[in-house]
């Protein structure tokens, strides 16, 4: 399939979706004016689908472990039960600012909590549970995200993964080092006996792992 093909099927499905909040809307056209790489944003099609899985499971706890301007948090954060919680983790001190601006858009904003930081040195100090994980940070990562998380996940629980096609350099017959790192967490899950693994090609690859 071309690239013109793929895009005009997603913006069939856009067209035919139920569209996201305003606040998401202007979310996102902040991010192009004030980012140096708004391509990172989850987007339209796929920020609905965050937000669906998340209606689906009403989690009580939620994880996000890559924030960016906070897009996908948002959209995450439509599920929670009334006294559920969003807790997502953000390297970047950089956008802290534009962050929590971008969530006090949203109705969600008392439910979610920004860490700033490494992440595998957040998620041992975050106590508790979480029924439902997004993992879209440092790609060469995936797999230490994952083997801090697994224990922290009950049976039912769901996981996230962005990027798990990467521009379909795992096609590659000679992929690089980023590309190994996702292949090798791609094979790692799949082969974990505790999990169910269904990978999507929604944008750029997004994996849903259940918990069994």
């Amino acid at each position: 399939m071309s690239k013109q093909q793929e895009d005009r099927r997603a913006k069939y499905c856009i067209d035919h979706m139920t569209p996201p909040p305003v606040y998401l809307q202007q979310v996102e056209r902040n991010t192009y004016l004030k980012t140096m790489a708004p391509q990172m944003l989850a987007g339209t099609l796929q920020g609905r689908f965050l937000s669906m899985i998340s209606r689906l499971l009403r989690p009580k706890r939620v994880l996000e472990i890559g924030t960016f301007t906070g897009y996908s948090a948002l959209c995450l954060a439509e599920g929670l039960r009334p006294d559920g919680t969003l807790h997502s983790i953000e390297i970047n001190p950089e956008l802290q600012a534009i962050i929590l601006q971008h969530w006090h858009l949203s109705p969600y904003k008392a439910q979610m909590q920004l860490h700033i930081g490494d992440a595998l040195d957040i998620i041992p100090t975050i106590s508790g549970n979480f029924d439902l994980v997004f993992i879209d940070a440092a790609k060469e990562l995936y797999a230490k995200y994952y083997d801090l998380l697994i224990d922290k996940i009950p049976s039912g629980g769901v996981i996230l993964v962005d990027n798990i096609l990467w521009d379909d350099k795992v096609l590659e017959d000679r992929p690089d080092r980023e590309t190994q790192s996702i292949m090798a967490f791609n094979k790692k899950v799949l082969n974990d006996t505790r999990l169910e693994v269904v990978p999507l090609p929604i944008r750029d690859g997004i994996s849903i792992i259940r918990v069994k």
